[in-house]
Formats: structure tokens, C-alpha cells, sequence
């Protein structure tokens, strides 16, 4: 006979999120799923009423009182649930009564991660399509280029005059120009150099530099979790990545004069987090915050796409780079944006070996 111990270690592997509430809709148990779904924690909430954490119009917690009293169970299919913290979630539930036991059993199916699913895959294949025409325009820029440079050596070499000189010089200048633009569209070619890495140490190597760069209107916030582990990963792709998406937000800051600019850097951990199809037992989540003027609705969806640039000065290339460098460690990027807040949201496995990323 299984202890409860062992029940609950059983629960705590689904992936369907489990509430167990008594006769007066107060929780009595959470498991892991349920935990990560409605970000709470099941030890310190045991006691606290279920619809404390429901909008107050939202109709969830009066159907689970009228379950209970009536002794009857229901399943209720895309179900839209709106949170006190502002949350929405779409999810299948369904409700059963313990009459004996004066008892709720909630089972809950979250929709969001089905949805993130598809559009992760919608975004994977559009993504690789629209980097392997941008890496083939830019093998067909690049291969003139060096012979241009070349002919204008030669031709500065020939030349007399200083002044026709000059003319040349511009050819070489725009030419390297080119050609280092060409080299951020063929995206980084190096190999993932993995070794254990403190993914701190990388957001205080970000936020070092991020200082020396920043005006002064603009505040740094930091809100680290230390409880996260090592990660087997590159350094320096790392940096790389977060450093991207935190310049970004810095221009969006300065260009538009945000008063009281801030940039937030957040981590956290996710249990039980699903990356594409694969479901890993512990993600590291980073979030950049910032309170800018948002990404444009047209653009959100196509933003990490190359060539992709809400502004005058930008290449589009950053933030498409980055989500490549957070790929090769079989994570993801995502940005949610309103104006005056936009966060991207880097998602990395932790626990993957050497041999898993090869």
C-alpha cells in the first residue's frame, strides 16, 4: 500500500496540474503542475481560500461551491480563467466532488502551453526559413565585395592625385562596412563552447558594461533568484544573447526619453517547464523588463525574424541573433509587450550534459 508520501510524489510527476480543496473550497493540496500553473506554493497556501486568487467576476469558484453542494462532477472545456494577479490562463478542467471526504478534486489542463507549443514550432520553421534566405543574400553580397575592395586598392595605388584618392578610401570604408554586415547576417558560426556557468555571473558581466553604457536616466534593477544551479553552457553566447536584448532596451529608453527609465533584470526558476515539445525538469527563466513605449502590435510577431527593426538606426540583426545563441542551448526567447512594459522572456534548460547539446 502506497503512503501519501508516494501519492504525492506520484502527482508531483503529471503534467495535469491537481487541486485538492476541502468543504469550503480552501486548499488542501497542490501539486508541482498546479504549483507552476497558478504560481503559487502548495506548503504556504494549504488553508488559503481557492477564490482568493480568481478576479472577483470571474464564475470558477462559484462552480466549484455548486459541484461540491450538489454532489456533482463537470468538465468544462476552454474555459478562460482571469487571476486577482492580473494572470489569464485558458485551460480544460474538470470538477470532482468527494462527498465523503467533503472534498474538490480539480484536474486542470492548461491550454497556454499546447498554444506556446504550436506557436514556438510556427515560429522555429518561419524563423529557419527566413535565416536561410537572408544567409544565402548574404553569401551573394558578400563573395563581389572582397573583389571590390580589391580593385580599389590597386586602383588608390595607381592614382596621382590625393583627391581622386579619396574616393577610394569611401569604396574600401563602405565596402568593409558591407562586408561586416554580411558577416552579422551569415549569424554566428563559432561552436558552442559548453562549461559549467553561473548564469549571474553572465547578468553581472551584462550589467557591468550596461552601466558604463547607460545614461544616467536610465536605473538598472536586478531581482535574481540564487537558488538556481549551474548550467552546462557557452559563456560568452550567453553574454552575447542577454547583451542584445539589453542594449535594445536601453536605445528604447533613451531614444524616447522615458521618464523614470528602468531596466529589470529578473531570474527565476521553472519546474516541470515545456521548451517546444520537450518537457525539462528544471528551466531557468530570464526576464528583461523594461517601461518603454512597447513593441508596435504589427511587429511582435516577426520581431526576431533578421532584418526585423522598429528603429531608424537599427539592422534588425540583434535580436534574431540572440534567439539563434539561446536556440543552440535548446532554449527560447518570447517577448510580451504593452506600451510601458515589454518583457522578453529567456527560457534555458538546466541539467543538459555535453553529449545532449552536440
Amino acid at each position: 500500500m502506497r503512503t501519501p508520501i508516494e501519492h504525492e510524489k506520484l502527482l508531483d510527476a503529471l503534467l495535469t496540474a491537481i487541486v485538492v480543496l476541502d468543504k469550503k473550497l480552501s486548499i488542501s493540496y497542490l501539486n508541482l503542475a498546479a504549483e507552476n500553473l497558478l504560481s503559487l506554493s502548495g506548503e504556504r497556501l494549504q488553508g488559503q481560500a481557492f477564490s482568493y486568487f480568481f478576479d472577483e467576476n470571474d464564475e470558477t469558484p462559484a462552480s466549484l461551491l455548486k459541484a461540491l453542494e450538489e454532489s456533482e462532477s463537470f468538465t468544462k472545456r476552454r474555459a478562460h480563467w482571469r487571476m486577482r494577479s492580473g494572470q489569464e490562463l485558458y485551460v480544460d478542467f474538470s470538477v470532482t466532488p468527494d462527498p465523503e471526504l467533503d472534498q474538490v478534486f480539480v484536474e486542470i489542463q492548461p491550454l497556454d502551453r499546447i498554444l506556446k507549443i504550436s506557436r514556438e514550432e510556427e515560429w522555429a520553421s518561419s524563423h529557419e526559413t527566413a535565416s536561410h534566405i537572408v544567409r544565402s543574400m548574404a553569401h551573394e553580397i558578400k563573395n563581389p565585395l572582397g573583389g571590390i575592395r580589391g580593385a580599389a586598392q590597386l586602383l588608390d595605388r595607381e592614382l596621382v592625385d590625393t583627391e581622386l584618392s579619396e574616393y577610394t578610401r569611401i569604396i574600401i570604408g563602405e565596402t568593409d562596412r558591407l562586408t561586416n554586415l554580411t558577416n552579422r547576417m551569415l549569424g554566428p558560426t563559432e561552436p558552442v563552447r559548453h562549461r559549467m556557468v553561473n548564469i549571474h555571473e553572465v547578468l553581472e558581466h551584462v550589467c557591468s558594461i550596461l552601466k558604463l553604457e547607460a545614461p544616467r536616466s536610465v536605473r538598472l534593477v536586478k531581482d535574481y533568484d540564487p537558488s538556481i544551479p549551474e548550467m552546462f553552457a557557452d559563456k560568452e553566447q550567453l553574454i552575447q544573447a542577454i547583451m542584445n536584448i539589453v542594449r535594445n532596451a536601453m536605445q528604447a529608453l533613451t531614444e524616447n526619453e522615458v521618464d523614470d527609465a528602468r531596466i529589470v533584470v529578473k531570474t527565476r526558476v521553472q519546474r516541470r517547464y515545456t521548451v517546444g515539445r520537450k518537457t525539462h525538469p528544471l528551466v531557468a527563466q530570464i526576464s528583461i523588463i523594461d517601461n518603454g513605449p512597447g513593441v508596435p502590435e504589427e511587429m511582435i510577431k516577426s520581431i526576431f525574424y533578421p532584418m526585423i527593426t522598429g528603429r531608424a538606426s537599427g539592422t534588425g540583426l540583434g535580436l534574431a541573433i540572440a534567439q539563434n545563441l539561446i536556440h543552440r542551448h535548446q532554449g527560447f526567447i518570447e517577448c510580451n509587450s504593452v506600451p510601458g512594459r515589454t518583457e522578453f522572456l529567456i527560457y534555458i534548460p538546466l541539467g543538459i550534459s555535453h553529449a545532449q547539446n552536440q
